[in-house]
């Protein structure tokens, strides 16, 4: 393996570690969205913010990671993004400034109006960031970013590959955070509570599935070599996202969370994993491959001296951090 490639693999690690963790915190916002009206929601939205509370903004140094790695190892690759998507980006950070501020006010409200107009800053903001998010990643795999040059401002993020790639972001994340927050929500004493949330996250979890199944047919003619990749090298991880997803909503159905929890992190790892292995060994897909796209020798092998530093160092830190959030969370239930 490449130096190259191993540069890749630690940033896609990033990648894969944000999809998770901050998908999970990303998809609590629909819930608080979807949860009805000041009086009738605020219980799952004391849940949300009793779960993602002590982690949220953790959550979000692997974007930074992920943003640091890139512009760094891979500088041919970065301009080009962030000269031809600056609109999605800046849409999706827009969205995560928003959010935080919004999550972290409406605790402090002077009064219920305030606070519930925070409340839908908060919970807006966590649906249409993983929307643009999802978007820029389908304007890379579907090759309508070019090397050179800044390709079209909206038709490469407004098209029928980015769309899916938002939609299916919005779900998973969705899906994902709704089995943490029934898992949550089973160790308290609200049983109800605990109960509703369980049919709406197998009603999520059947939608996102019908969502990724019905999204690959587009990509066929869309996105042709990262369909290629999809039903050729990616295809154990297209298989196996779907067998965990599966067997998450059986796990849901049978009331055992906790056990679906791990099934739901792998079904998404799985998701975001054929992605990168669909459209491999391309950077940006049908323009510049990961070897072209590399820095100089020197810098990537400096920055594999800091990506293994940084995790020597903060790894502990961020794994104490969501231990200590799920005793504190389990404590406090009781």
């Amino acid at each position: 393996m490449s130096l190259e490639v191993v540069v890749a693999a630690a940033l896609f690690a990033g990648v894969l570690f944000y999809a998770v963790l901050g998908g999970a915190d990303f998809g609590s916002g629909f819930y608080d969205l979807t949860a009805g009206g000041s009086r009738s929601g605020a219980r799952i939205r004391r849940q949300v913010d009793h779960s993602i509370g002590p982690v949220w903004e953790a959550n979000h140094v692997w974007l930074i990671y992920v943003l640091v790695v890139w512009w760094t190892a891979f500088p041919s690759a970065y301009e080009p993004v962030m000269r031809t998507l600056i609109v999605p980006l800046f849409l999706a950070v827009g969205g995560i400034v928003l959010r935080g501020s919004a999550f972290a006010f409406r605790k402090y409200a002077e009064s219920l109006a305030l606070a519930r107009f925070f409340g839908v800053v908060f919970a807006v903001s966590s649906v249409i960031t993983p929307f643009f998010l999802g978007a820029v990643a389908g304007a890379i795999a579907s090759g309508r970013v070019p090397a050179e040059g800044r390709g079209d401002l909206w038709a490469s993020w407004l098209n029928p590959t980015s769309v899916i790639g938002g939609l299916v972001a919005i779900g998973t994340c969705a899906f994902l955070a709704g089995v943490f927050l029934v898992a949550d929500a089973t160790r308290g004493p609200d049983a109800d509570l605990a109960a509703s949330l369980r049919r709406r996250v197998l009603a999520v979890g059947i939608g996102t599935g019908a969502i990724v199944l019905a999204g690959l047919i587009p990509l066929h003619d869309d996105a042709p070599t990262l369909w290629y990749g999809l039903t050729h090298r990616a295809l154990p991880l297209v298989i196996a996202s779907a067998v965990l997803g599966a067997a998450t909503l059986v796990l849901l159905w049978v009331r055992r969370p906790g056990i679906a929890r791990f099934t739901a992190v792998g079904a998404v790892a799985a998701v975001v994993s054929g992605w990168g292995m669909g459209q491999y060994p391309w950077f940006l897909v049908d323009e510049i491959t990961i070897t072209d796209a590399a820095g100089a020798t020197a810098t990537l092998e400096a920055l594999l001296v800091a990506v293994g530093l940084a995790a020597a160092l903060v790894g502990p830190s961020l794994g104490y951090l969501l231990h200590t959030a799920q005793k504190w969370s389990a404590e406090d239930a009781h």
